[in-house]
């Protein structure tokens, strides 16, 4: 029976690149006002705002990062062991069948 099963290794592969660069991101820059100062901002209070927001944003970020470095290794080896059982599947219907049935007696 075959199966109507089908993957798309090269998708696979190219979300996981994508969600190491989105993780890549993540880990560079929590505070977008982060070196800005008074001059740049108009506003000290505006400034702790930023700070604020960039100091609970880490928090949840950290947590949303270590998820995507984990979905994005987990694609790897997903489209890794596709990659294998697809070539192991046509190296066995390469090999020609050496054993003729019954030759073993019967027994399976």
């Amino acid at each position: 029976m075959l199966s109507d099963q089908t993957a798309d290794i090269g998708r696979i592969k190219q979300s996981s690149k994508s969600l190491a660069s989105i993780h890549r991101e993540f880990t560079r820059n929590a505070n977008p006002a982060e070196r800005l100062g008074v001059a740049t901002l108009g506003d000290q209070g505006l400034i702790d705002v930023f700070d604020d927001f960039g100091d609970n944003w880490r928090i949840h970020r950290e947590r949303l990062s270590d998820e995507l470095k984990k979905l994005s290794e987990l694609l790897s080896t997903v489209a890794k062991t596709y990659e294998d059982v697809d070539h192991a599947l046509a190296e066995a219907l390469r090999r020609p069948d050496r054993r003729k049935p019954g030759a073993d007696g019967g027994a399976r």
